[in-house]
């Protein structure tokens, strides 16, 4: 599609100006593109072994607790658990990534130890609780990086959007405008040719 310019030398200089901006953005654009793609299939895969780290830990965790359960008074594992062995906090800070602001996840301890008696309580429940609480950074890991690959996801559909748009709309259009420019102003001193021509005949 021809833009509504002018036809004059100004505005074939500004538009191909826009077109050496286009394909320098496009450029640039492609090869964002391009990197986003590279990150998003690495993240991805290290997703899938995390992914299926975190539920076999879980799955583990899940194992000991009944086999706690097993080893003690209902009653006693009740009372055990009432209490947290441990208190911690969540810090949210946020990390650069290809532009991309994306969340970083920390856990941060308030408290911990053990808040039941021994007395009453198997061994069995000391490795669960101990075992929960590395799941919890993988859990984490996972959740952080799910984010991170949602986020590269939606910013790479949009950067695709705009490749396909200078590729297809913007700097065709500019090319087309180029020509045309370039066709009336040909067309301008041709007619001037011809009229100095048919004066200098006259004058002869």
């Amino acid at each position: 599609m021809i833009l509504n310019v002018n036809p004059n030398r100004m505005e074939l200089l500004r538009i191909r100006k826009r077109l050496a901006l286009a394909h320098r953005g496009h450029h640039l654009l492609s090869e964002k593109r391009d990197e986003l793609s590279r990150q998003l299939m690495e993240l991805s895969r290290q997703l899938g072994q995390l992914r299926r780290t975190v539920e076999r830990e879980l799955l583990q965790v899940g194992q000991r607790f009944v086999m706690a359960r097993a080893t003690m008074e209902p009653a006693n594992l009740d009372v055990a658990l009432l209490n947290p062995t441990i208190r911690l906090s969540l810090v949210l800070s946020f990390v650069r990534i290809m532009n991309i602001r994306v969340p970083s996840l920390a856990k941060e301890i308030v408290s911990g130890g053990l808040y039941y008696g021994l007395a009453t309580t198997s061994a069995e429940l000391d490795a669960s609780l101990r075992a929960m609480e590395k799941v919890i950074d993988r859990v984490l890991e996972l959740a952080q990086k799910e984010k991170q690959a949602y986020l590269m996801a939606t910013e790479l559909q949009r950067t695709r959007r705009r490749v396909n748009v200078l590729e297809r709309v913007v700097i065709p259009d500019l090319q087309d405008t180029i020509r045309h420019i370039k066709g009336k102003l040909e067309e301008i001193e041709r007619d001037n040719i011809n009229r100095l021509m048919r004066v200098a005949q006259k004058i002869r």
